[in-house]
């Protein structure tokens, strides 16, 4: 078995230099060796390598066959350190290599694609790689190591005290949907006690207390449950075709179709509070897309009337 130890990179730039030159004395004098450590260096890697790599010339050195190989293979190997050089300095200097971001379906109507948007415009060179789910399984996966950040809220299960940074990007209320068509649509923000009577379409998860039971409760009401649709544009569909109303997270505004309005709630407003996860040594590009959403503005919060 071959000892390769003498294939270090080092060697292999100076074996490349001294096959390009055709010269010991030309490659030494370009990377600051003597003569004679680069007659042993090139001795050592000869060795290694199992017969000769030079022939001596006229005016030089040149590659055996074997030599011509080796330097094939050198060729390759140093272009993929440089290629890895770069890539790396591109990762730790926030401008190169690949984001994986993460994000719960609301922070994905506005949030995230306007964020990345900007992200990306000044970081061309960034690849992303999205990925949508809930908090739970999205800080599972930050936790294993498949996520570089991700976009949580601490409703309805709340979030883990520790194996992870959170950062807090905002207060999400919450606003009630309305039929265009409804009694209180064209009110300037609704109290909770005028939907006592109504239905509420939501799938909020089982045995979990929800934003709405707590401040139905708080207004002296428990809400008469309705429809259980998760999805979003489902929820907006209904309510268009008066099964009841829904709470609508601030985040979502911008999904709310026009044939529905959204207003804000008197009084004790129900609110999620939004974090960015980030692992305990988070990448410089996480960091930096952290910083741009916490810049972020919600698109509207109230729907024509």
């Amino acid at each position: 078995m071959r000892d390769t130890n003498a294939f270090d990179p080092q060697t292999l730039r100076l074996f490349d230099e001294v096959a390009r030159s055709g010269s010991f004395t030309a490659a030494a004098e370009l990377l600051g060796y003597t003569q004679s450590a680069v007659s042993r260096r090139i001795a050592a890697l000869e060795r290694a390598a199992g017969g000769p790599l030079f022939e001596r010339v006229a005016r030089g050195v040149r590659l055996t066959p074997a030599g011509t190989a080796l330097h094939r293979h050198a060729v390759a190997v140093l272009d993929r350190l440089e290629r890895a050089g770069e890539e790396l300095a591109a990762i730790h200097g926030g401008h190169g290599g690949t984001l994986r971001a993460g994000a719960f379906a609301t922070a994905n109507v506005d949030l995230m694609p306007y964020t990345l948007k900007r992200f990306l415009a000044r970081h061309p060179g960034v690849e992303l790689r999205m990925t949508e789910g809930l908090t739970a399984r999205l800080m599972e996966r930050l936790h294993a190591g498949a996520l570089d950040v991700a976009v949580v809220s601490d409703y309805p299960a709340g979030l883990p005290a520790e194996g992870a940074r959170l950062v807090p990007l905002r207060e999400d209320r919450l606003f009630v949907a309305l039929p265009a068509g409804h009694r209180l649509a064209t009110e300037s923000d609704v109290d909770l006690r005028d939907l006592a009577g109504e239905s509420w379409i939501e799938a909020a998860p089982r045995g979990q207390p929800t934003l709405l039971v707590a401040a139905a409760a708080a207004a002296g009401f428990t809400p008469r449950g309705g429809l259980r649709v998760a999805e979003w544009s489902g929820k907006f569909g209904f309510v268009a075709a008066g099964f009841g109303v829904t709470l609508v997270p601030e985040l979502a505004a911008r999904a709310v179709p026009p044939d529905l309005v959204l207003k804000p709630l008197r009084g004790a407003t129900p609110v999620r509070t939004v974090y960015a996860a980030l692992p305990e040594v988070p990448l410089p590009a996480a960091l930096e897309l952290v910083e741009m959403l916490g810049q972020w503005e919600v698109c509207t919060t109230d729907s024509p009337t």
